[in-house]
């Protein structure tokens, strides 16, 4: 299978590799001259074959809006643009829309896995119509991991990004309730070895994850994470998760106070966000900022 692949950061560059590593041929391209096959996407999409398939990883929002654009006036009919970034759910049928005037196909992928994906696979949510879905389904394959994470979610556009965005606002609660643990173990004076703790629960509890295995590498580095600030930002899914469950009158008390949490973090120095910022750079490569910033 031969895929352009748009943007080559953190996640789109681990997965060029390991498409390439499962033979996959991957063209890509990324305003960093530096990591691009080629100069231009009008260059990415004359380097592919028919039918093209290319897959956009770019930041949400206007950044993946005028790159599908771009495309629509590039690519041909019967080709397809998959958009594996993290953008809002209600985006993909507007993109949809707009490829489907030209005949171009129409995929949306979440994408979980960060920066051990290349490693370890990548769990794959997917929208989008049967034989659009068939055609990236070789790109899926190799991507994935050997058992399981991959998901044809819906046939209507957003169907994976919405599953992505649902994952993530569960995350949200997880990494939320091991930091309150983890803050409640460090305040009381009695358990003297907390990472211990925490490491012996990974084996035969219910609560084992790997969440909480990167937790555990996180308190290797820092038994106290005296280096980081009690600050955690957010990508935008868990409010987009909040905002659903509004607007389908669901309730979602956990997820949205652990969304109200982080808010938190950036009006006072919480020791459980030292906990949710030292996860999210372990299994995302996010941010930190340190305790001195």
């Amino acid at each position: 299978m031969h895929l352009g692949l748009v943007g080559l950061g953190k996640m789109g560059g681990n997965m060029r590799q390991r498409l390439r590593e499962g033979g996959v041929t991957v063209v890509g391209y990324d305003r960093d001259a530096s990591l691009a096959d080629v100069g231009s996407l009008a260059e990415l999409v004359e380097a592919l074959p028919a039918p093209r398939v290319v897959w956009v990883m770019v930041p949400a929002g206007d950044p993946t809006r005028s790159t599908v654009a771009e495309l629509a006036d590039l690519l041909s009919e019967g080709d397809l643009v998959v958009d594996g970034g993290n953008s809002k759910w209600t985006d993909d049928a507007e993109n949809a829309a707009l490829l489907a005037e030209r005949g171009i196909g129409f995929v949306d992928c979440g994408v979980s896995g960060g920066v051990w994906g290349r490693q370890n696979g990548y769990a794959l949510m997917c929208g989008g119509a049967p034989e659009h879905v068939a055609l990236v389904q070789p790109a899926f394959d190799v991507l994935k991991p050997a058992d399981g994470g991959f998901v044809h979610a819906g046939s209507r556009p957003g169907a994976g990004h919405f599953a992505k965005m649902v994952h993530n606002g569960i995350e949200y609660a997880m990494m939320q309730a091991y930091a309150e643990g983890w803050e409640l173990l460090e305040t009381v004076d009695l358990v003297e070895d907390v990472p211990a703790v925490f490491d012996s629960w990974r084996t035969g509890t219910v609560v084992r994850s790997w969440l909480l295995d990167l937790l555990v590498d996180a308190l290797g580095e820092d038994p106290h994470l005296d280096a980081l600030a009690g600050y955690a930002d957010d990508s935008g899914e868990g409010r987009w998760t909040v905002q659903a469950a509004i607007d389908h009158a669901v309730p979602m008390h956990v997820i949205a106070a652990s969304l109200f949490a982080r808010f938190t973090s950036r009006q006072d120095d919480s020791p459980a966000m030292k906990a949710i910022a030292a996860m999210r750079n372990q299994f995302g490569g996010h941010a930190v900022k340190a305790k001195d910033a």
